[in-house]
Order: structure tokens, then sequence, then C-alpha cells
């Protein structure tokens, strides 16, 4: 069964307002990483960020909930500037491959997919579209759970 959670941009200050989350939730961030530890890409279309974008935060996560995890990263000169109201996208993690592709294939028919679904240097299958209705998707399927 697929899981559902809020995945939110922000323009540079992603850390700063995962550290208050963070201090209204509690827990413990189980990942934040940054670009600068991204590895290298073949892919032309993947280019690193610049070296002053290099700290901002490439991914964040913390479990508010038993089944609830907020997500988030930093935007970037080669994603653009974040717009308020359309910087929130639903995460969804499936439980299989097929699970992934079937949502993504359903979810992203009309819409405008900017990652294919794909295999990731962090051991996921992954993609990311915007729907028909202006809504953005990402979905996940963790090849080794953690």
């Amino acid at each position: 069964m697929a899981t559902v959670n809020p995945y939110l941009i922000f323009n540079g200050n992603c850390e700063e307002a995962f550290l208050f989350y963070k201090s209204v939730f509690g827990g413990e961030f189980p990942y934040m990483g940054r670009f600068s530890e991204m590895p290298p890409s073949d892919d032309e279309n993947c280019p690193p960020p610049p070296a002053d974008e290099a700290n901002r935060i490439m991914h964040v996560c913390l479990p508010i909930g038993k089944e609830t995890t907020l997500m988030g990263s930093d935007s970037t000169s080669q994603s653009g500037d974040v717009i308020v109201g359309t910087n929130i996208s639903v995460s969804i993690n499936t439980d299989s491959r097929e699970e992934a592709d079937k949502i993504f294939n359903g979810l992203s028919a009309g819409g405008n997919v900017f990652m294919p679904m794909t295999n990731t240097f962090w051991g996921a299958y992954f993609g990311m579209f915007t729907d028909k209705f202006g809504i953005n998707w990402m979905v996940n399927f963790d090849e080794m759970p953690k």
C-alpha cells in the first residue's frame, strides 16, 4: 500500500525551516543531504549546482507521525525560484516498482513529466511530474528499504 507525504520546496532556507519544524514536532532527521554530496552525473540534464548553492539542502525528512514524514529540499538556480503556492508536492512511496509505474503513468497522463521514473543514486526508483490539474507529484519506490 502506498503512503503519502508532503514535500516542501524552499528558496535556500530549507534547513532553517526544518530546524523550526523539528522544534515543534520533535524527533530526529533520519537524513539531511546537501547538493554538494551528490555524486557526479553523466546526464547533461543534471549538472551540479553552482558552488554558492552546494550547501543547500538536496533532501531532508522528519517523521512527524506513525505514517507521516515531512520532506523537503531547496531549489537551485537550475530549478528556478520557488513560487509560494506551487512549492509543495505530494510524495507517494510505493511497495513495488510495478505499483510505482502504475501510479506514475496513471497520474501523469495528460500532465507534464519532468523526471521520468528512473533508478537514482540514493537507491530508489523515482520520478516527478505535474498532473493535468497543476498538482506536483513525486513517486518513489525504495529499492533498499531503510
